[in-house]
This record gives C-alpha cells, structure tokens and sequence, in this order.
C-alpha cells in the first residue's frame, strides 16, 4: 500500500533522549532534521529545556548537526533555536518537502545521512520517506486533545500498532 510506504517509520523511541550519537554514527547519520513542537519539547516551551538542550549539543559534539524543521510559525522557531544558535525552518508545510529539501540543500545533506526525527506520522514521517531520509518517530510529549488531532491520530494508530507488530515478530 502507498500510504504506508510514506507513513513507516524506520524506528519508534520512547522519547528522543533515546536517540544516541553513538546509534546514530553506527548509520552513518550526520544530519538530524528535527521537529520541534511535542517532539522535543510542548508547545508551550518558549525555548529549548534543559533536556533538550543537552541532548542537542550532544549531538553537536559527535559531530551531527542539529537542523530544526517546524510546521509550526517561524516567530515560534526561530525564537525556540535561537538560544541554541542552529538552523531552523519554520511554517515547512510537512509533509510538503519543498522547505525539508531546501534545508537539506543548504545544509549539504545527503538524504542518507540525513535523519527525520518527528511525533506525526502524517507529516513529519511522510516528509522525510518523500525526502529518502532515514524516519524515527516518538510519542508526543504532550498530545492536543481536540477533534482534529484525535483525528489525526487514530488515522496513525494502524501504522503505528503494525511497526511494533513487525518488530516484535523480528525479535526486536
């Protein structure tokens, strides 16, 4: 099927702290492109937590840069990376590639060495399937409750219930 092409994830976490360098490095990854809102933080966190700010300058030291990528405003993205200085993209339309692959191009990123890290499925996991890059997803942070992300969310949960079935039948 087509939709679940776009919508696998190549991997789920249970947070993104889970994401290593050092797993990261064993797949040749060099560049994470990485949603913000419920993904590394809620949408209520004006700047980066201290969790994830360690976590970013980890990677900065493994040398894997650290790109932001958010559907959300730009006001609201550039003002959560600005205190870590790295590149952000914010209004990417996710799962519309046209800013990823911008992002991409400037970065001098190849699709895969590239990692989409992201909570939806429907768009920041379709993005980076469209994109060729490597996807891992986490549970969101603090999921919306109205209609439309219920929505959206029992339109994942198929996707998401046959990832963990063909990990656990892979012995996983």
């Amino acid at each position: 099927m087509i939709l679940e092409k776009w919508l696998m994830p190549d991997e789920v976490f249970p947070d993104f702290t889970a994401v290593t360098p050092e797993l990261l490095g064993a797949r040749g990854i060099r560049f994470i492109f990485s949603d913000i809102d419920n993904t590394l933080a809620t949408y209520d966190d004006p700047t980066p937590p201290e969790g994830t700010e360690r976590w970013c300058r980890a990677m900065e030291r493994a040398g894997i840069a650290v790109i932001f990528v958010s559907n959300n405003s730009r006001e609201r993205a550039e003002g959560f990376a600005k205190p870590l200085g790295y590149r952000v993209y914010g209004k990417a339309r996710k799962p519309l590639v046209r800013v990823l692959k911008r992002a991409m191009r400037e970065a001098g990123a190849r699709a895969e060495e590239s990692l989409l890290l992201g909570d939806q499925l429907l768009t920041d996991a379709a993005a980076g399937r469209r994109c060729g890059m490597t996807v891992f997803v986490v549970p969101p942070i603090r999921d919306k409750t109205t209609l439309f992300w219920r929505i959206k969310r029992r339109i994942e949960k198929p996707y998401m219930e046959k990832f963990a079935r063909e990990r656990n039948r892979a012995g996983k």
